[in-house]
């Protein structure tokens, strides 16, 4: 990204800013400095579900990296799922950062009959839309 390593940080560790590169994401509010709670929309296939999804950053090395814990119910029951995630920045220069993650989810329930291949596919879509929505509105910013 085209921005300083402490301005893609802020931004990173911001739940309202953060929350607006996630597709879908309704709502997002802060529990306390570490923790959030937030209401996304996403579909797999004919099935559309809202989670709910509490968020805790558990490990933080700033400005290089962040691990966080996350747990996500269906508000209509379809499943749930558990996620530990990884964003790890590295300084290019002094005006450039790279961001890496990566993410583990666990998904259980209706939306996990879909099958490893479809998740999977929803779930590069929607980082590929997160990344692309981050990368506008830091380098905007």
């Amino acid at each position: 990204m085209k921005a300083p390593i402490q301005q893609v940080w802020r931004f990173i560790i911001n739940p309202q800013l953060i929350g607006n590169c996630v597709p879908g994401c309704e709502n997002i509010e802060a529990i306390d400095e570490r923790t959030y709670v937030a209401t996304v929309k996403a579909g797999v296939g004919p099935i559309k579900v809202r989670f709910k999804i509490t968020t805790s950053l558990t490990q933080i090395d700033e400005p290089k990296h962040i691990h966080m814990e996350g747990k996500g119910a269906d508000m209509g029951m379809a499943g749930n799922f558990t996620q530990g995630s990884d964003v790890y920045l590295r300084e290019v220069s002094a005006n450039e950062t790279e961001v890496a993650y990566s993410s583990n989810v666990t998904v259980n329930g209706r939306i996990a009959l879909f099958g490893d291949r479809i998740m999977r596919a929803q779930a590069k879509k929607i980082g590929e839309e997160f990344i692309k929505a981050l990368k506008e509105r830091i380098e905007g910013s």
